[in-house]
């Protein structure tokens, strides 16, 4: 059994394993791997534990994996998957059950960082701590929330709590997204714009959408050019979402203040990406929902999964048309 993506060396310690590791040999894999690493890495191992989208399960992975029986998810689907893939080798794939109580005690966990986030942003906390650490002192001016318009692209859960938080630092709260309603958004404590108001008018944009085809690319270059330049996009959603180049140009140029992301097309970005370079960025590692308790939930239910499978008993089977093939049958 693999745990992939381990990137803290947490997963051991945040839930109790027992159950699997006394009848199964778990290896936790603390870097990311390559699909040809994978590939290699991961041949001899029957079950795989994946945590959200770190790691990709393409077709061509699938298949160089013969002894793969078991795929576990958080969530209930995993856009990076082929699931018919799976379902075709005969691999089970086993979601989340979000009605975990672990869950819901970790729910505020991407709302949280995406306040902080945002703080560390207007404030310039990242280059003042570099600087700090180098020996120098202040260099730059912060933005006060107070008074300050928070433009919430999306307005579910994420976006519910954030409009919660920006009433208490004393912001005007407006939001956007393809299906919000005037009624929907005003019970949010928010006021419904339209997409092009609300870039033009917020001091911050923050973005809680769901990747989709339809957000895709969601915020791109004339999106970027109708805000304000000493305006700032926080991004804690995912990375495609934006329009990365037109983003990079945006900052290299000073068309906006500056910009947090926790969110990248490829994750990790590569060394030399130049998102790394740009001083009026802050970036953090896609650590949205990267906290003990939500850890705890993610890998608890994990257990759960794979103690029932070895029981012959498999639970929260998002394919079930693979347990009718031979390999999960036998």
């Amino acid at each position: 059994m693999a745990i992939l993506d381990d990137y803290a060396g947490a997963a051991l310690d945040v839930a109790d394993w027992s159950p699997v590791q006394t009848r199964s040999e778990v290896t936790a894999f603390d870097r990311h791997l390559s699909e040809d690493e994978a590939a290699d890495a991961l041949r001899t191992f029957d079950v795989v534990c994946t945590l959200r989208e770190r790691m990709a399960f393409p077709r061509t992975l699938i298949e160089r994996l013969p002894n793969l029986k078991l795929i576990t998810i958080v969530g209930m689907n995993l856009p990076n998957l082929d699931i018919d893939a799976a379902t075709g080798h005969g691999v089970l794939v086993a979601h989340s059950n979000f009605a975990n109580p672990l869950f819901r005690s970790a729910r505020d966990a991407t709302a949280e960082l995406a306040w902080g986030l945002m703080i560390a942003t207007v404030r310039n906390l990242a280059e003042e701590h570099r600087r700090m650490r180098d020996g120098e002192w202040q260099a730059s001016t912060g933005l006060t929330m107070s008074g300050k318009t928070l433009g919430l692209l999306g307005l579910g859960r994420v976006g519910k709590r954030m409009a919660e938080y920006a009433k208490v630092f004393g912001m005007n709260v407006i939001a956007w997204s393809q299906n919000l309603t005037a009624e929907v958004a005003e019970a949010a404590g928010a006021r419904r714009v339209d997409k092009a108001e609300l870039f033009a008018e917020s001091d911050v944009v923050s973005i809680h959408v769901v990747l989709s085809e339809r957000t895709r690319g969601l915020v791109a270059e004339s999106e970027l050019a109708l805000m304000k330049p000493d305006a700032y996009l926080i991004n804690t959603s995912r990375g495609p979402i934006v329009d990365e180049a037109a983003l990079i140009a945006a900052l290299h140029t000073g068309r906006i203040a500056g910009a947090g992301l926790d969110v990248f097309d490829i994750e990790p970005p590569p060394p030399d990406h130049p998102l790394r370079r740009l001083k009026n960025l802050t970036l953090s590692p896609h650590l949205g929902y990267v906290t003990r308790e939500m850890l705890s939930a993610c890998y608890s239910d994990t257990v759960e999964a794979v103690a029932a499978w070895l029981d012959g008993k498999p639970i929260r089977i998002a394919n079930p048309e693979a347990l009718q093939h031979p390999k999960a049958r036998g």
